[in-house]
């Protein structure tokens, strides 16, 4: 995969695709998926500075299983795999 180093506050993550089975146990075609809510964090930006001009360090790292936003970041194909470069903001949690 090629090296993408993200600028500022931004977070490189991929997409961790749910099954395509429901829990009732009916097989759900793409058209009737939603996107995944759930990605690994691939790559962390060059981080932010706050008004003293001290580093903000990112709550997240390299690995992390994340909940982000439904519609946030950008989507970017790499190596023919799709990523989104997203704002640190837009992530809603640390899934545990």
């Amino acid at each position: 995969m090629a090296n993408i180093k993200p600028l500022g506050q931004r977070v490189l993550v991929k997409r961790i695709e749910a099954d395509a089975i429901s829990a009732g146990g009916i097989v759900l075609p793409d058209t009737a998926k939603e996107k995944p809510q759930e990605a690994e964090v691939l790559s962390l930006g060059t981080g932010g500075r706050d008004e003293d001009g001290k580093l903000i360090e990112f709550t997240v790292k390299v690995g992390d299983k994340v909940l982000i936003s439904k519609y946030g970041g950008t989507e970017v194909k790499l190596d023919g795999q799709e990523v989104l470069i997203i704002s640190e903001n837009d992530i809603l949690g640390i899934v545990a």
